[in-house]
């Protein structure tokens, strides 16, 4: 036995093992080789083998709550979920608190997709073991799961000093900065997973993810080619194939990605878990030329998706498709007479806010009018979503009586603002900010009350090619991803969108220019010039090339990100005629809008 747990100790699985049996050959009820067994067992991940030997120990000794721990593990790596938590409620019951029996109770509720649970368990681990690194990390990730983001932010703070920091948890932090937005944090990372020689190909693997998210595709092409040169590579597999198929579809090489992802999809057994490549893979068909194909490989995402959504939001399920309450709160023709602007923030002290319905072109617009020096944008953020809740009070509701609000309120909600963009963004001298966010087209009651001087982009594209792509985009939020999973839901929404958006304007008559998309990318010159007049910003030759700038500027947080480094162009034009026969049902809701800006449908 002493030899076992020193060669257990050292790594070397295969000896433990042999000793192990050894005693047990002698010995079968031997309680020390049994549980020194089991451990090894589940090192190597034979969790059957292991589920087995534990549930003989809890069988033989039930009030030893570790051995009810190691069965919880087993069954978790064999993937029985609901049993594994049943074990571990067991040892809880037997006095289980520690640090890492939280931590192992925290992954089996991600492995259940209940990321609620998943995040109050694993911030208990973390308040237990602070400095853990595996520990932090997987709280970080259950927050972001849990659409926690700030939460999540704060988990990884000072990531870099906490111990049992591997290369292979660097690389997850990275990965997990990146999706979190944090291109700094995430670069850092990466760089720390390089500067290892004996890194795993899994966490390579993630550096070259991060290199082609940041559109640095020649970079990302030489490590993924001498990655799969190596003799461990096939050992990767699904994710190795995922690699090479988003570089593939960089590379437009769509065919080929497309083979790839139905390789992968070959493999994914689970419904709600699907919907993850059958959405690139309908991208990858959709440029192929092939959209009936594409079209029905959407139809399965969407289904997939909407079942993921009732397991890790199962109380979303109860809910019909988003009714967009929002659109039926207007303000009030008597309380917008009575607003006072006498100390608001002028136009020089005010965001430029780029509206739209999502997939109408902002991220062009944003990124044309980042490359300006007297302008800045910062990535897609809730914090005029914030902003608005911030000004109903419990003697003010929102929108309708808005008036009400005095100077100091309106203050101390635009500072709330202001601290949040600067944790995102650094205005230099002059600078004034542009925020980016398309569904803020919603909240114009709040922008006109906040800052009444400020001035309002709307993008516009043709209706049917916003809802195509909306229809076709993998959205993470749950409310817009259910919006979006039927055309009649998504051109539903749309019609509502843009309704509340042109009552409110009458209403409120902010300072708003519209913007076709069309026009902009057919005479990008001319119309780039037209709204840096209606900023009243001088123009400047850097908006000229708004590809140079998205290539320079590395990470951007949209799923426009690969679109956005290519020159301005037309390809986007008219795509939804290709799928012309799904929209027989929504052209009656969205004729008003196709007569309003002359679109042909």
């Amino acid at each position: 036995m002493r030899q076992a747990a020193e060669f257990y100790r050292r790594g070397d699985r295969a000896a433990a093992e042999h000793r192990c049996r050894r005693v047990l050959s002698a010995v079968p009820q031997h309680r020390d080789a049994r549980t020194l067994l089991g451990m090894v067992l589940l090192a190597q991940a034979r969790y059957g083998e292991a589920e087995a030997i534990f549930g003989d120990l809890t069988s033989a000794e039930p009030e030893q709550s570790l051995h009810w721990m190691n069965l919880g593990t087993a069954r978790r790596g064999a993937g029985h979920l609901d049993a594994a938590l049943a074990a571990y409620s067991r040892a809880a019951a037997l006095g289980a608190a520690s640090a890492d029996f939280l931590f192992n109770v925290g992954l089996t509720h991600i492995d259940r997709l209940d990321f609620e649970s998943a995040r109050a368990v694993l911030e208990r681990a973390a308040g237990l073991a602070p400095t853990d690194a595996e520990i932090r990390y997987s709280y970080a990730q259950s927050c972001y799961e849990a659409r926690r983001t700030d939460e999540a932010l704060s988990a990884l703070d000072g990531w870099d000093a906490l111990t049992g920091l591997t290369t292979d948890v660097v690389a997850n932090i990275g990965s997990l900065f990146m999706n979190l937005g944090d291109a700094v944090q995430a670069e850092a990372a990466f760089q720390r997973v390089l500067s290892d020689p004996a890194a795993h190909p899994e966490s390579i693997l993630s550096v070259i993810g991060a290199l082609e998210r940041t559109n640095r595709l020649g970079e990302a092409r030489l490590r993924l080619d001498r990655l799969t040169a190596a003799a461990g590579a096939p050992a990767l597999g699904m994710d190795l194939l995922l690699i090479e198929a988003q570089l593939a579809e960089r590379e437009m090489r769509y065919d080929s990605a497309g083979e790839l992802r139905k390789q992968v999809l070959r493999d994914i057994k689970e419904p709600h878990l699907r919907h993850f490549q059958l959405f690139r893979l309908a991208k990858c068909l959709d440029a192929a030329n092939r959209p009936e194909e594409a079209f029905e490989a959407l139809r399965e995402a969407h289904q997939s998706q909407v079942a993921y959504f009732a397991r890790s939001l199962p109380a979303l399920s109860l809910r019909d498709v988003p009714a967009m309450t929002i659109t039926q709160y207007g303000c009030d023709v008597t309380d917008v007479a009575s607003w006072d602007h006498s100390d608001a923030p002028t136009l020089a002290e005010s965001p430029i806010f780029i509206v739209a319905f999502p997939r109408s072109g902002t991220t062009l617009l944003e990124l044309t009018l980042d490359a300006h020096p007297l302008l800045k944008s910062m990535d897609e953020q809730p914090f005029l979503q914030r902003a608005a809740q911030e000004l109903e009070t419990p003697t003010v509701r929102y929108p309708e009586q808005l008036g009400r609000l005095s100077s100091a309120e309106l203050d101390a909600v635009r500072a709330a603002y202001w601290e949040r963009v600067g944790r995102k963004v650094r205005l230099g001298p002059g600078q004034r900010l542009v925020d980016k966010n398309p569904l803020n087209i919603l909240r114009l009651p709040a922008i006109r009350r906040l800052f009444p001087h400020a001035r309002v982009l709307l993008a516009v594209r043709h209706p049917c090619d916003v809802i195509l792509s909306c229809y076709m985009q993998h959205f993470r939020s749950p409310d817009f991803a259910l919006l979006c999973a039927d055309m009649d839901t998504v051109g539903m929404g749309y019609r509502r969108t843009m309704d509340y958006w042109y009552e409110q304007l009458a209403l409120l008559q902010p300072a708003a220019h519209e913007l076709r998309y069309e026009r902009f990318v057919a005479d990008f010159d001319v119309q780039i010039r037209e709204v840096c007049d209606f900023l009243e910003v001088p123009f400047h030759e850097r908006v000229l090339a708004p590809a140079a700038h998205a290539q320079a500027k590395g990470f951007i947080s949209t799923p426009s990100y690969s679109q956005v480094v290519q020159p301005v162009n037309q390809r986007a034009i008219g795509k939804w005629r290709a799928y012309e026969r799904h929209f027989a049902g929504i052209l009656p809701l969205l004729r008003p809008y196709l007569d309003r800006w002359d679109y042909e449908a």
